[in-house]
This record gives C-alpha cells, structure tokens and sequence, in this order.
C-alpha cells in the first residue's frame, strides 16, 4: 500500500447502515490449496472454560478481481470453544458459525460467542462458535489498538509514531480499492462456502454439525446463503447452501431475502448510489471507480471513527475510572470535530455552535465509551448498547438530532429517551455500570418531562466488557470498508442478474431457525408472530451480541441461552421446547 494514502471519506446516508441483506451467488470459484493458520488469543474475559483463537485459511480471489493486498486473498474468522473440548472442529458436537452486519467486525460477537459456548459446556455439551469476517477488513490496520495503550494508539494513527517498527500508511481511497467493486453478495456467499469446505471438509458433518446464522445483515446473508446453489449444476444439491446446515439462527434480524422486516429503518434521504441506471451502469461506475467501493459517511461512520471507538474502548478497558483526555489528546479534523458535535450535542444550537462541545466537560474513560454507544446517548439505533448510565452531576436531555419523545425516523433513532451532561467545567461524570442501575444510591435521572432515562430492566450489558471486545481482539468489533457492492446487490434485487442467484428458494425452510430478537431493537414488535422468536427484554440492536453473562436479575443472559439450547437440538418454532419460547 502506498504511503501517500489519503483520508477521504465517500458520500452515503447513515441510515443504509440500518439495512441487513444481500444476494446469494453461484460462482465456481476456484480456491488455493490449503493454507492456514490458527493463532491463541489472551484474553481478560470473565467467561472462564472458552478457548478462542483467529483463524486466517488461504482463499484467492479469481484473477479477475485484480490486483489487491496478499492479505485479502485470505480469510479471517474467531474460533471459540470450550477449554476442556475437542481440538479438532470436526470433533465438536456443534459448530455455529455467524455472518456479521453492515460495519461490524467479527469482534463484536465476542460476548454471544463466549457465553454460548461456556452455557453448552456447562449443560455436558462442547460447541464452537465461529465469528466470520468480512474479506475486505484485511485492510484494517490494528497496530495501533493492538499496543494496549491509548496514548500509543492515538500517536500511531495521527503523529507518524512507529509502533512494532510499523508506520501507519493512512486510510485507503477509493482509487485503491477496485478490487473491491466485485465484493457482492455472491463473493461473500462464495467465501462462507469455500471456508466451510476447507475448514470441515466433510459434507454430512457440515449437515449435521453447523447452525447458520449471523447479527442484522448476517441474517439476510444467511438467507441468500440458504438458497445458493455452489456448483453450478441446480440439479445436484449437495452442494446446495442448506445442505451445509443443520439449522439457521438470527440475532436481531431473519433469515430471509427479504428487507420487508427492516422497512421504515431506512430515512428519506439516503444518498445511495442512483441504482435506478440498471445493474450495469451501477457496477459500472464501481469497476471504473465513479462509485464509492466502500460504503462510508463524511462523518461519524467511516474508518476513522471506526478506529476511534476502539481507542476509546482502550481507555475505558485501562483504566475505567481516570478522568480522560482523549478529546483533548485526539488532533482537531474536520471529521473528529463534526463527529463530537453530532454525538455531544444537546440540541441543534449546540451542534452548529459547537459550544458547550466534549472538551468543556469532565468525563471518565469509562463514560466517555458510555457517552459513544449507550442507547441513552447515541443517536444511531444500530450502534445503541444498553451499558448503564452516566452518574455524578446533573444530566439534561440530547435533543438532538431527534427530540425526546417525538416520532422522528424511530428505526434510525431508537426510542429511548437520551441524556448529556449538563454541566460544563464542572463535576467530574462517571459511568453507572449495568448492574449498579437502579441501587439504592442511583440518582434515577429524569428527562424534563419527567420520564426516567432508564431502569435495572433496561440495562444488559457490562461496559467493561463492551471495552474489551472493541480493544483487546484480533479482529476489529466495527468494520473500516464495507463493499458497496453489497448495497447495491440488495438495492437491484429484482434485477436479472441478482434474481437468478436464488437458486433453491425452499432452502430457507429446509431447517430449523431460532430467531432472537432485541425487546427495544430495530425489528422490536415488527417480526411476523409465527417465527415464534426468542425476545431479549430491553436489549438493544448490540446487546444480543454484548449482554453480559449474569443479567440485572441474576439470571443468565438470554440470547446464548437460546443459542446453546438450540445448539443442543434444532427445533422448529412450533416444536415442543424449542429455544424460541425461552423468554
């Protein structure tokens, strides 16, 4: 890569984050002869008996796709199992392996993956679960997060400072990304394909050991995984998509190629690329370079933030408590300054203002993560974690960019009430953990019209760990490129060119599905009732990926609950016991 890379940033809304989907694809594909390598992770989580790992199998892109780094002729996944289980994948009882949804990396499901499997181990039963990547985060830098320091990271990515020898080469341009104009739904369908085959070589185990599945977009993949035909030929199906799975599942989303359940997420004023020229004019204008490849924003969703929230996820894991100086210690960009403003603004005066901005309050490392990805704070439905409270000082409503209580783009807000600091150089705000909501020493902070912010029931996941799934692993919790291609895929859907991708359509029944939804998520009240799904109450779109073990009740958490239950024998919604009418 070259060392003159610009930081540019391509126009598209932040509410097509919101969509999960793509297309399925038949393609022959030819994979390299085997090459792989399997690496241990340290890990400081408190779920004891898992073992986890970052798998890296050698699977070429057809010379077609061009030229592009020898690390994206690769493919990354997060091996999970139990401690005391089988070494080799083909030994386990199961193995769930999960798509990730738009802008996320196989980091976030560190959480679920963890404590599914030490629920299955506890219950007698040894299960992998495997946390896919996208192909195209081999461009993601980690250098910097990987020192374990802030001040390290924040040196690394914006003075030139060397870290391990390496210098950070900046953020890729469109230029440099052609490769990336093929990343459609049917090279990821293929890459899922490919990397089963080469990982549990035998058909019938895959049929009778893999559950399906994936978070938001990794639904929808799952579904047009289900209906893919991989060799060409309709007529044999061994090779068919459901034919490599014993059952499906879906974290906050469904196993369909449909969109219709996400409908009403997505705002009025996306600024998509114009699919209405026909499905080659569109991947016309990627090949030649015309199209944004990688689907970001000007501000708050491109690589750069992408990395920020991992620095962040650093001081919040190093010292939680410490007042921190991480805006003040971040140099002054147009991107991190218009970032702050939407984020930390109480209403729309302030945004333009800029005044009071991050940098005239006190915060804690662990409540400025809080302040980036709490469901109370954070304006985004699907970036929303439920991970406590602020504490110590007067909060005020955010009534910015949508006002409490008001119905303004729900699907892209979320409808819970958000909070700000309110009282510039002034206290010092700490975080309330998840299960210190609701003690007998919590404030109970109210909106001016008298509606608390929040409640022990609405709290599920632990910051400290929502810290270190975003800082301590191998693979990003948020994704730096995402193809537009898969966009665009989703967008020309009807086109003949996509149509005929979904080759066997009656794969989406041909197993079982647990379908788990987030009580205050995206798709909260909208999914059809004969799915029968599993409701997480007062998750959000995250939490079905961050909730912590032990929930505010005592109880454990529900999503790895079901996922571990269904592990042990697939059932159909309407079947006796099934994990779906766990609750």
């Amino acid at each position: 890569m070259s060392c003159s890379r610009r930081r540019t940033w391509h126009g598209a809304a932040l509410a097509v984050l919101l969509a999960a989907g793509t297309l399925t694809a038949a393609s022959p594909g030819a994979r390299a002869d085997a090459a792989r390598t399997e690496t241990p992770v340290a890990s400081t989580s408190p779920v004891a008996g898992v073992r986890e790992s970052v798998v890296r199998v050698k699977v070429p892109l057809p010379g077609s796709a061009g030229p592009r780094p020898a690390a994206c002729d690769w493919l990354s996944y997060l091996r999970y199992r139990a401690a005391d289980g089988p070494e080799a994948s083909a030994d386990a009882d199961r193995v769930l392996v999960a798509q990730p949804g738009i802008l996320e990396g196989a980091g976030a499901f560190d959480s679920v993956a963890r404590n599914t499997v030490a629920t299955a181990a506890a219950q007698g039963r040894h299960i992998e679960f495997w946390a896919l990547d996208r192909r195209s985060n081999c461009l993601e830098d980690r250098t910097g997060i990987a020192s374990g320091d802030q001040h390290t990271a924040v040196d690394y990515y914006y003075r030139g400072e060397q870290v391990d020898g390496r210098t950070f080469e900046g953020y890729a341009d469109n230029g440099e990304l052609g490769w990336m104009a093929r990343l459609g739904i049917e090279q990821t369908v293929r890459d899922q394909y490919d990397l089963l085959s080469a990982e549990l070589p035998d058909q019938g185990a895959r049929k009778r050991k893999v559950l399906c599945g994936g978070h938001s977009l990794g639904g929808v993949i799952t579904g047009y995984f289900a209906t893919a035909d991989f060799d060409g030929n309709p007529a044999t199906t061994t090779d068919a998509g459901h034919n490599q799975c014993a059952g499906y599942f879906a974290l906050d989303t469904t196993v369909s190629t449909s969109l219709g359940d996400l409908s009403g997420s997505i705002p009025d004023d996306t600024n998509l690329p114009d699919v209405g020229l026909g499905y080659g004019a569109v991947q016309a204008g990627l090949d030649g370079g015309v199209l944004p490849r990688s689907l970001s924003a000007p501000v708050l969703l491109n690589p750069e933030t992408m990395t920020l929230l991992a620095i962040a996820g650093l001081g919040a894991l190093q010292a939680p408590a410490a007042e921190a100086d991480l805006p003040r210690y971040l140099p002054s960009n147009l991107n991190i300054e218009a970032t702050n403003r939407f984020l930390f603004s109480k209403d729309t005066a302030t945004f333009l203002t800029g005044s009071p901005g991050v940098k005239d309050f006190r915060l804690t490392n662990a409540a400025v993560l809080g302040a980036l990805l709490d469901d109370n704070s954070v304006p985004l439905a699907f970036l929303q974690s439920s991970v406590g409270f602020f504490d110590g000082g007067p909060v005020v409503d955010k009534n910015f960019p949508a006002a409490n209580g008001s119905e303004q783009q729900p699907g892209l807000y979320g409808t819970d009430y958000k909070a700000i600091p309110g009282r510039p150089h002034g206290p010092l705000y700490t975080w309330r953990d998840y299960d210190r909501v609701g003690d007998a020493d919590d404030p109970g902070y109210r909106s001016a019209d008298g509606t608390p912010f929040t409640a022990a029931g609405k709290e599920v996941t632990d910051i400290r760990e929502l810290a270190r799934s975003l800082a301590e692993q191998p693979l990003d919790f948020t994704e730096q490129y995402f193809p537009t291609k898969l966009v665009t895929d989703l967008e020309l859907a009807t086109s003949p060119q996509v149509k005929k991708l979904v080759v066997h359509p009656d794969g989406l029944t041909a197993t079982p599905t647990l379908t788990a939804l987030a009580g205050d998520g995206l798709l909260a009240g909208r999914v059809p009732a004969d799915l029968h799904p599993l409701i997480a109450p007062g998750y959000q779109h995250l939490d079905v990926l961050t909730a912590a073990s032990v929930q505010n009740n005592g109880g454990p958490e529900v999503v790895s609950t079901g996922l571990a239950r269904f592990a042990d024998s697939p059932k159909y919604p309407n079947s006796p016991n099934s994990p779906n009418s766990v609750n």
